[in-house]
């Protein structure tokens, strides 16, 4: 079984953190038999390459110095940065078009999946028909919800779905999108976690029961709106000082402002190393001195952290929390991968009931689900179990089952494999 994977974003290099689940679902697909090529875009002129033995076909399609459209940061919001990028999209395609050409000609895969189909079912479309090659797209959220902003991207999509053999999915909240635009049959394809460790709670320490006298709340990802941290801060003004600690992990575009809304609230603080200077550390520390228990609880933003002390942080957490929101743009979480990741390490989960979230988290049995913009419904569950070890030990028990049942590789790819098999025989 041949398969070229198509995608706008792949490792560059062998400690790149690029979109680890992507790597580590062709890594289960080898493991399954599977023979993997894949096309990606150049980024400064980097040429094509291997990583953990797979081949990497890099189209180039501008100027070296030019060639920052994708990684690092979403294509979408660089181009809202920098709307000359715009331009860069009709040389991506084209370029991209012959080189899936190229390898198609050359090494005749038995199927192309190409993920994020706007625009790359266009790069993948060349191919697939000259060669009578079957076409997976996989949809992720973002390439639907561009339909809001752009009217155009609309039939293009249509299209497209129309002219592929199979549609992968990662929740069922971006199946139903995709079903709202063509009547298809739309395959459950979700992530397993990305974590090399993967170690349960009991292999890693993690407790049940507060850390250092304190219930910590973990927060990791990036800082975007759709993340919904601003709600979190605001949770902290219902937390008791004495008995929670919110900790947010990461950098983004709102990092700044999220910590003046959380000097505001009453209760920043900073990790020795963040990006903080020395004289926001002291002023962090004389707001947090005095106040009594009822006061809100501290908020540590650790900045961007090493593997070692992101796993320290998991290590130490009582319960993670993803606080998501529909943003103004009408994006939101497609699936939530972070929340397997956290449940894989054995941590409760509180997480809003929005997106492809609710196909991760089952309300009351493998985490707890809030409504969405609402800091009394966050601080209320966590509340609930700082309060109850015993629903810590049924819902970790659940969440267990939930991902034995879904979100293991081994199913996700046995799945993949076996629509690669039935389009290979059709």
């Amino acid at each position: 079984m041949k398969v070229l994977v198509i995608g706008s974003v792949y490792p560059r290099f062998q400690e790149d953190a690029e979109v680890p689940w992507l790597r580590t679902s062709i890594a289960h697909l080898k493991k399954a038999g599977a023979e993997i090529q894949v096309l990606a875009p150049a980024y400064k002129g980097l040429k094509s390459h291997d990583i953990d033995g797979t081949h990497v076909n890099r189209f180039r399609y501008a100027p070296a110095s030019w060639e920052i459209l994708t990684h690092e940061e979403g294509a979408p919001s660089k181009m809202a940065s920098k709307p000359w990028l715009q331009l860069l999209a009709i040389p991506y395609i084209i370029n991209g078009f012959f080189q899936c050409i190229r390898i198609c000609r050359k090494w005749r895969p038995d199927v192309i999946h190409a993920h994020w189909p706007f625009p790359h079912a266009y790069i993948a479309l060349g191919a697939a028909k000259l060669f009578r090659i079957p076409l997976v797209l996989n949809f992720h959220g973002a390439e639907l919800l561009l339909i809001r902003k752009k009217k155009w991207v609309k039939p293009l999509l249509k299209f497209a779905i129309g002219q592929a053999q199979a549609i992968f999915a990662n929740s069922s909240f971006t199946a139903g999108k995709i079903k709202a635009l063509r009547n298809v049959n739309v395959e459950w394809s979700p992530y397993g976690t990305t974590l090399e460790f993967g170690k349960r709670n009991s292999e890693l320490g993690i407790t049940p029961h507060p850390v250092n006298g304190k219930f910590k709340i973990l927060f990791v990802g990036r800082h975007i709106e759709r993340k919904g941290i601003c709600y979190l801060i605001e949770a902290a003004k219902h937390l008791p000082r004495d008995k929670f600690e919110i900790r947010i992990v990461g950098v983004g575009d709102l990092t700044e402002q999220l910590k003046q809304q959380a000097e505001a609230v009453g209760s920043r603080k900073f990790e020795v190393g963040s990006e903080s200077s020395h004289s926001e550390l002291s002023s962090s520390t004389k707001c947090n001195a005095v106040g009594d228990p009822y006061s809100p609880a501290p908020i540590i933003f650790t900045g961007k952290l090493s593997p070692e002390n992101l796993a320290n942080e998991y290590k130490t957490a009582n319960v993670f929390v993803l606080p998501a929101i529909v943003d103004h743009k009408g994006d939101t979480e497609g699936l939530g991968v972070v929340l397997i990741e956290a449940m894989e390490l054995g941590l409760p989960i509180v997480a809003s009931n929005v997106g492809g979230i609710p196909d991760v988290i089952v309300d009351g049995e493998s985490g707890i689900l809030v409504p969405e913009k609402d800091p009394v419904a966050l601080a209320e569950a966590f509340k609930r179990l700082e309060a109850d070890p015993a629903l810590i030990q049924k819902l970790l028990a659940g969440a267990r089952k939930r991902i034995e049942k879904c979100f293991t590789w081994d199913g996700i790819i046995e799945r993949q494999m076996e629509v690669y098999k039935r389009l290979r025989r059709s």
